[in-house]
């Protein structure tokens, strides 16, 4: 018999009924944290990509956020694309397009 069928089963103990339950309570994954890339010294004549992510209205704020470079920093050169996939997904393509030709990334979520 599994847990789950475990927690489904009643006993009756004294005429009462017993119901047996599993805790949710897990443990976390341990992580291993990773630095951050150095930030550059400026962002005039750069490319930057703005990376959407597919997460709830990301390409809506990345396109508000391209928006303004090209209205407070017109020497950025700006390149909005999506992840293949959902960002629970990984999408090595879209790194390696970026390492090759970009000076930098945003990677965007928005609510």
């Amino acid at each position: 018999m599994n847990n789950r069928e475990n927690a489904q089963m009643a006993d009756t103990i004294n005429g009462r009924e017993k119901i047996a339950a599993l805790n949710p309570v897990g443990y976390a994954p341990k992580v291993t944290p990773k630095a951050m890339a150095p930030r550059l010294e400026s962002l005039d004549g750069k490319t930057i990509y703005l990376v959407d992510p597919r997460f709830d209205d990301s390409g809506l704020f990345l396109r508000q956020v391209q928006d303004w470079f090209a209205e407070h920093m017109p020497s950025v050169k700006t390149k909005l694309v999506e992840m293949s996939s959902v960002y629970t997904k990984d999408d090595p393509k879209t790194w390696e397009t970026i390492k090759a030709t970009g000076d930098g990334a945003i990677i965007g979520v928005g609510h």
